[in-house]
Parts: structure tokens; sequence; C-alpha cells
């Protein structure tokens, strides 16, 4: 139960940080593409990554 739960954030977080993805409009449609299967298959690594690394360079 604990770790369904825990996915499902995960989930709601990684469509969070695809919403932003997509409405940044200096990106190109590629990378965005690259960026939200990334966030997809990575999950809680991905929304790492993107949240401490990315989010303010793109």
């Amino acid at each position: 139960m604990i770790g369904l739960i825990l996915w499902i954030i995960g989930l709601v977080c990684c469509i969070w940080c695809i919403k932003d993805v997509w409405q940044k409009p200096k990106l190109d449609t590629v990378i965005k593409i690259i960026l939200t299967v990334a966030l997809l298959c990575f999950s809680w690594l991905g929304l790492a990554v993107y949240y401490f690394l990315l989010k303010d360079r793109l």
C-alpha cells in the first residue's frame, strides 16, 4: 500500500515537471520529448535531477 502511494506521488510530480518543461518556449521540441521520456522512465531520479540541476538552467 505504501509503495502504491509513493508511486502515485511520483507520477503526479513527474506530470508537474513535464508540464513545466512543455511550457518553456525556448526549448526545442526534440529536447522536450527527450526530457519527457527521461522523467517518465526514471521517475524519482529524473524528478530530482530536473528539479535540482536543470530547472533553473533551461
